[in-house]
């Protein structure tokens, strides 16, 4: 498990990270969201080792990782930018990891190379920004450690690739002790695979939950409620975190079960009603601005 208590750093006058309390747990793939200058990266690079913090705690199953060789050996950070020996090949990078990874595994590491088409013995700096990404992937999930810091991973990957990549991710945790924390500007690329979400804006955490948890607590409906009276009342019964009415269609976005929202809901006759799913950015839109943020500001 991976815990950080008000970490802080800053570099001159800017506050890159402002008092980050996070609990990440293993066995679970954790995103971190923000847009470009929230934090992500430099949260990234203390929690693997590279910066010390200003201030702050972060432990890494219960140690403290800066100048721990231990805590490193179960730690891969693949950053915005991954760095290659000039003139190497994949192989060559694979052989050098091997060095300082014990349990790298270079089975998988060929299997995945080949069924990428990755020539393995090909110059690095010959590849396409894409085709760097998923060297890069592929060199850090061999490294058969327990921890992944990804950051802007799916960046400059096809649509192909992109799940590829996702795909390999997900099949490590399911197949061993594995826990990958991506950073993302973009909450679309996070939804479809991250167990666990959390939100960086200007240095701090507005919010970090469970994506299954906000999906089953929140919900978007759309009805048609025939009296305005059983309407106004209906909005009252509700805890509705955003709403908005068009000619006479009314759509919210409400907290609670599925089933007490829509129990409500037939209550007043509707002559019409459905649940409608909501995306990853969409909820936290919601969040955000009950927390007194605009995230539309921060993402669109």
């Amino acid at each position: 498990m991976i815990k950080t208590e008000k970490l802080c750093k800053a570099f001159g006058k800017l506050q890159a990270v402002q008092e980050v309390t996070l609990s990440i747990a293993d066995n679970s793939i954790f995103g971190l969201a923000g847009t470009n200058g929230a934090g992500k990266s430099t949260l990234l690079r203390m929690l693997s080792g590279v910066l010390k913090p200003d201030s702050g705690k972060i432990y890494i199953d219960e140690e403290e990782v800066y100048e721990n060789p231990e805590v490193k050996e179960n730690l891969f950070f693949l950053p915005d930018t991954a760095y290659f020996f000039q003139n190497a090949s994949m192989k060559e990078m694979a052989d050098y990891y091997a060095i300082f990874y014990p349990r790298y595994d270079k089975a998988r590491f060929h299997k995945l190379a080949d069924n990428l088409g990755l020539d393995k013995k090909r110059k690095i700096n010959t590849f396409s920004k894409g085709m760097k990404r998923q060297a890069a992937l592929i060199l850090g999930v061999c490294a058969g450690t327990k921890y992944l810091f990804c950051d802007e991973t799916f960046d400059g990957l096809d649509p192909v690739m992109r799940q590829a990549a996702k795909s390999i991710l997900a099949y490590e945790v399911s197949e061993r002790e594995f826990t990958p924390i991506i950073a993302s500007h973009n909450l679309r690329e996070l939804e479809d695979i991250c167990d666990h979400v959390g939100l960086l804006h200007r240095g701090g955490v507005l919010l970090s939950k469970d994506v299954e948890e906000m999906k089953l607590q929140i919900h978007k409906v759309q009805c048609v409620i025939p009296e305005i009276q059983e309407e106004e009342k209906l909005l009252g019964e509700l805890d509705v975190l955003q709403f908005e009415k068009r000619l006479s269609l009314l759509t919210m976005v409400v907290r609670g079960s599925h089933e007490e929202i829509m129990s409500k809901i037939q209550e007043k006759h509707p002559l019409f009603a459905e649940a409608i799913p909501l995306t990853l950015e969409e909820i936290f839109i919601s969040e955000t601005e009950v927390a007194g943020y605009d995230i539309k500001k921060l993402f669109m």
